[in-house]
């Protein structure tokens, strides 16, 4: 066997290790808790795109982690409405403001841009929509947290 060949292995089996593994979000979605009145929910995620695929970084909101940006994942985080501030950080910080009403839904896509020297992840909200289209074969990685 090829060199080529054995590097190219190694680095499949290594790339899948970096893609979560829970149940997908169209046989999860049921059984999550119901939205309390009072909160709005946020969903976290980020696409099955190889590229950057070793780049996990945290995922803050408002000062505190509250997972991962991890490819081929989401995870959801039920929050008080108000303005909210996520952000993750490679070799820079990129931060997404917005608001979230009682009752609401925000979807937040991170994705892999260039950087310099290291590949940064970027938060972006995204339209319900192509939100639940995205997210509808990605993998749950996260546990419920209430902000």
């Amino acid at each position: 066997m090829s060199i080529a060949k054995i590097a190219a292995i190694a680095l499949a089996v290594g790339l899948t290790g970096c893609a979560a593994t829970g149940p997908k979000f169209q046989d999860a979605e049921a059984a999550a808790p119901k939205l309390s009145a009072d909160q709005g929910r946020i969903y976290f995620y980020r696409g099955t795109s190889y590229f950057g695929a070793a780049l996990q970084p945290s995922i803050v909101l408002d000062g505190t982690a509250v997972g991962n940006s991890q490819r081929g994942s989401y995870f959801y985080v039920d929050a008080k409405p108000g303005s909210h501030e996520a952000q993750t950080s490679t070799e820079a910080t990129n931060k997404l403001s917005f608001v979230l009403e009682s009752g609401e839904i925000k979807y937040v896509r991170t994705s892999v841009g260039l950087g310099l020297m290291v590949g940064r992840v970027v938060p972006e909200l995204v339209g319900a929509e192509e939100a639940r289209k995205e997210i509808a074969d990605l993998n749950y990685s996260g546990t419920t947290t209430a902000k």
